[in-house]
C-alpha cells in the first residue's frame, strides 16, 4: 500500500458565505495541488471538502497521514462522532440532526477504502503546507466572491 501525505484546509468568507479549499498531496518526492469552492458554503463544509477531494484524488487505496487544522473534522472521525450520526440517521441526539450529512457520508466511505490517520496542526502557524493550503483555500474563497 502507497503511503500518502495529505495537508488541507478551508476557508470562508462569513459563514455562511464564498469559501474555497485547498490540499496538497506528497508521494515519493512528489507534490501535487488541489483546489476548489463555492459562492454559498459554510468553513466546515469547505474543511471537509479540502479532505474529501484530497482522499477522491488517490487512485487506488493508500495509507495516508492527513494533516488539519478542524478539529471539527479531526474530532468527528478520531472520537467516532460521525459514524455514530451515520448509524442513528444523521442525528447528533434526539433533536438535533448532524449538519452537513452529505459530505460525512462521502468522507466515512473513502475513509473505508484508505488507512488514513488525522492529524491536527495548528492553523496559521509555522506549517509551511498547512499555510499553502490555506492561501489556496483563500484565493478559492475570494474568486467565489467575485462570482455572486
Amino acid at each position: 500500500m502507497k503511503s500518502v501525505t495529505i495537508y488541507t484546509d478551508g476557508a470562508c468568507s462569513g459563514n455562511p458565505g464564498p469559501g474555497g479549499w485547498g490540499a496538497i498531496l506528497r508521494y515519493n518526492g512528489m507534490e501535487r495541488e488541489l483546489s476548489g469552492g463555492a459562492a454559498e458554503t459554510t468553513n466546515n463544509r469547505m474543511e471537509l471538502m479540502g479532505a474529501i477531494s484530497a482522499l477522491e484524488a488517490l487512485k487506488e487505496p493508500c495509507a495516508v497521514v492527513l494533516y488539519t487544522d478542524s478539529q471539527y473534522l479531526v474530532n468527528a472521525v478520531e472520537k467516532g462522532w460521525a459514524m455514530r450520526w451515520q448509524k442513528n440517521g444523521w442525528m447528533r441526539n434526539k433533536k438535533e440532526k448532524a449538519l452537513n450529512p452529505d459530505l460525512w457520508a462521502r468522507l466515512l466511505a473513502l475513509l473505508e477504502k484508505h488507512d488514513v490517520s488525522f492529524h491536527w496542526v495548528k492553523g496559521h502557524a509555522e506549517n509551511d503546507y498547512n499555510n499553502r493550503c490555506d492561501a489556496l483555500a483563500v484565493a478559492q474563497s475570494k474568486a467565489h466572491a467575485d462570482r455572486c
